[in-house]
């Protein structure tokens, strides 16, 4: 099923959902990741080995939970927790190729109402506002379907790429947490940046398109 987001907009069973933008640059799209990807997915990953590497996360406890997990006990567990309502663990498509991955996680209610965004892209497409796009349309999900309030994005400061994607994006920078994830093997500072509803009332999605084309 694939929905385009509008303010507002309720349904009844929020995962599994397919978001899709055929904009500037090609047709981005945002489907949950599973278990037929293994083969591309571990392709990709290989192939961006020391483009991704250097940001991901790590254990300070080497060895401590046994091996790493096999790719179909990986998604098993995205799944679960997508539909706990915890995790939206999308895979990215450019043009139909699997490019990347964006993962909504840390869904809470309550008095918070937010949630975290991660991604990685393949270096191959990056700067051609894929992850942007998908931001902005994953971000609109969480404001419109699910109910959120606000969403953040923690980024380590040396990471150029990811920077670009929420200044293009246009998200407030609230400054530095220190050590805050545990990255090759060290624990290291992120600047988090965030959004509110309020920001965006008619979607980050809008906000980021008309953006791109007045810089034509």
């Amino acid at each position: 099923m694939t929905h385009k987001i509008t303010r507002g907009w309720t349904v009844a069973k929020p995962w599994p959902v397919t978001l899709r933008d055929d904009g500037l640059g090609g047709s981005v799209v945002l489907r949950p990741l599973r278990r037929r990807d293994a083969t591309p997915w571990m392709r990709l990953r290989a192939r961006n080995a020391e483009w991704l590497e250097r940001w991901e996360g790590t254990s300070p406890r080497p060895g401590a939970g046994g091996g790493p997990p096999t790719f179909a006990e990986y998604v098993r567990v995205l799944s679960a927790q997508a539909r706990a309502g915890t995790s939206l663990p999308f895979a990215v498509e450019l043009d139909g190729e699997l490019v990347g991955q964006l993962t909504v996680s840390s869904i809470t209610y309550g008095s918070l109402c937010g949630a975290s965004i991660g991604y990685w892209v393949s270096e191959h497409v990056a700067g051609r506002g894929v992850i942007p796009t998908s931001v902005a349309m994953a971000t609109d999900y969480c404001f419109s379907v699910l109910g959120l309030h606000r969403i953040e994005i923690n980024i380590r400061p040396e990471n150029g790429p990811s920077l670009r994607v929420v200044e293009k994006l246009g998200l407030r920078d609230e400054g530095v947490r220190e050590r805050f994830l545990h990255i090759q093997g060290a624990w290291r500072d992120h600047r988090t940046f965030a959004l509110t509803s309020e920001e965006v009332p008619d979607g980050l999605l809008a906000r980021w398109q008309a953006s791109r084309r007045e810089s034509i």
